[in-house]
């Protein structure tokens, strides 16, 4: 909570004026009652309109300043809560890009956006009716009790007993509906997830004619959101019919008991008048509180919420860097000593004892079946995760040491589902490398066998790309993630199964230019197509996280066994022996 706190500090004075505004508007709305009682008790018992003017006119200029005061609060209050949430937005954002791939995966990505979004909406919310409301309603209650002792002390009395009650009625209707508001907010998460599955995976539900069933999904956590918001409502709802029932009992003793000591001359109607205001006053007031400690419960839930994330220290930290001299001069660019790597949650690590070695502007290629470990072993080098034992070194440096600006200028993964992002071709292409020209962007497509079709489209490289690259094919989008990295120019490019969704003729074109081109470049081809990495240097097989045989491919057609059967399953009989 203090982390969530400590960001207000930044609009202290927006936190100190706007309340004290609210203030004064308080104070002329509790002299209004009294010279209500003036204008009664003197100007019209005496018929004195002269004076009922004067009081009248004291009244207005009041209500206008009052307003001021009201509409300066407000400003101060949209300053700091719109600023506040701004603030506290940027930073979540930031940290999560500092966490590691693993922590964002554990937190979700449908809920980090709702944290995001309804959460920080809420914080902002609470800092709002915190500058307008929390100092202004405990001052109207305590101010109006006084002011009634200072009116008639015995007819205050029913100000301490009424109080009292409605106070009770607050606590128990709020004791009982305050808990359901994180139960909300913890269903709206879950209705978040089921939207974004059933969005970003619409063409899954088509082709397997799913939409009936992914919609009774969807109804049915959006129904259990508005049952418990119906519950939490119903609770709630006994609020009001509660405290004006309260209220208007104690209405009627004023009016009662006062109308007696009006009878017996200890009173003016005036007076009388100006108590019931004040007790109205009051109801407002206390129903004011009642709503704060709604918005200020959902909030806390909400900062909870936020916190959890901002508490959360990146599990995979920069280090202060490596000179330049030193990364450019090695022969050796990638080596594996003994790499161990495990998920926090897994009961077996999915890399165990993996050591290899390779030399700059070599190919190395790496195979074996679903679940052996092939992504997770090069999403080591660029830090994505960091190994449980052992060592990666670049450059003959541990990757622990590099800086990650430095470390991901060297290493470029190209990941198997291709992501893209909103916007130009050409700003989706420069997103590596800001400083690139048309020429170099045409000469990376060309390599990644996308220049043709980018040609074909009206604007070229100021073709408008949609969210998620909606209007461009599988293939397209993962030819254009091949020709972003390439802008980037990294000394090591990672291919992890990024041909995937390619024919077999591009998929040939492109190995056939990349070798051509990109000759001081180290290549790492992950694939599941032996026809991918059968003509790179040196071939890794791995099997359940384990290194099982390296070398060419004849070498392993000759000595593993793990190799002829994926061979076998894949290349005419001829080929495979």
């Amino acid at each position: 909570m203090k982390t969530i706190v400590g960001y207000l500090r930044g609009f202290k004075k927006e936190t100190i004026l706007g309340p004290f505004f609210k203030w004064l508007e308080a104070v002329f709305e509790l002299l209004q009652p009294l010279l209500m009682a003036q204008i009664i008790d003197v100007g019209i018992a005496n018929n004195d309109t002269a004076f009922i003017l004067r009081y009248g006119l004291y009244m207005a200029i009041l209500a206008v300043v009052g307003y001021i005061c009201s509409v300066i609060c407000q400003y101060f209050a949209a300053r700091a809560s719109q600023g506040y949430g701004t603030v506290v937005r940027n930073s979540l954002f930031a940290h999560i890009n500092r966490l590691s791939v693993g922590q964002v995966r554990q937190f979700g990505a449908s809920s980090l956006t709702t944290r995001m979004t309804n959460d920080v909406n809420q914080l902002q919310l609470a800092v709002a009716m915190l500058i307008r409301l929390v100092v202004r309603a405990p001052f109207i209650i305590i101010g109006a009790t006084v002011l009634a002792f200072f009116i008639d002390a015995t007819t205050a009395i029913i100000f301490v007993v009424i109080i009292p009650l409605i106070v009770v009625v607050l606590y128990v209707v709020m004791s009982r509906s305050v808990p359901f508001y994180t139960v909300i907010q913890q269903k709206v998460d879950g209705l978040s997830r089921i939207t974004r599955e059933n969005l970003s995976g619409i063409r899954v539900i088509r082709a397997f004619a799913k939409q009936r069933e992914a919609a009774d999904k969807f109804i049915e956590a959006s129904s259990d959101v508005r049952d418990t918001s119906i519950r939490v409502g119903k609770i709630s709802a006994w609020l009001n019919p509660l405290t004006y029932l309260i209220l208007n009992f104690g209405i009627i003793a004023v009016l009662w008991y006062g109308g007696m000591q009006v009878n017996i001359g200890n009173l003016a109607q005036g007076e009388v008048i100006a108590l019931v205001s004040y007790m109205t006053q009051i109801l407002l007031a206390l129903i004011v509180v009642a709503n704060l400690v709604i918005i200020f419960t959902r909030s806390y839930a909400s900062s909870l919420r936020v916190a959890e994330v901002l508490n959360t220290p990146p599990s995979i930290t920069e280090a202060g860097g490596v000179p330049d001299s030193v990364i450019k001069n090695s022969p050796e660019k990638v080596r594996f000593e003994q790499v161990s790597f495990g998920f926090d949650d897994a009961r077996e690590p999915v890399l165990r004892d993996v050591n290899f070695s390779l030399d700059a502007g070599k190919t190395l290629g790496i195979i074996g079946g679903t679940g052996a470990g092939k992504s997770t072993l090069v999403q080591l080098l660029p830090r994505f995760f960091d190994v449980t034992q052992g060592a990666v070194l670049i450059n003959g440096i541990d990757v622990r040491e590099y800086q990650f600006a430095a470390l991901r200028g060297l290493v470029n993964v190209i990941p198997q589902r291709a992501v893209v992002f909103t916007g130009t071709i050409a700003e989706n292409l420069r997103f590596g490398n800001a400083a690139a020209t048309d020429e170099e962007l045409w000469q990376a497509l060309e390599i990644a066998q996308a220049r043709d079709f980018v040609e074909r489209m009206e604007a070229g490289l100021d073709t408008m790309i949609y969210q998620g690259g909606k209007n461009l094919s599988g293939g397209q989008r993962q030819r254009l993630t091949i020709a972003r990295a390439l802008v980037s120019e990294p000394d090591i490019l990672v291919f992890d199964d990024s041909s995937s969704a390619l024919d077999v003729a591009t998929d040939k074109a492109l190995r056939s230019a990349i070798a051509e081109q990109l000759g001081g470049t180290t290549v790492i081809v992950v694939s599941q197509r032996i026809n991918a990495i059968r003509h790179a240097d040196s071939i890794l097989v791995l099997e359940k996280g384990q290194v099982v045989a390296q070398g060419d491919h004849e070498q392993l057609l000759a000595t593993s066994k793990v190799y002829r059967e994926i061979a076998a399953s894949q290349l005419p009989e001829t080929e495979a022996v």
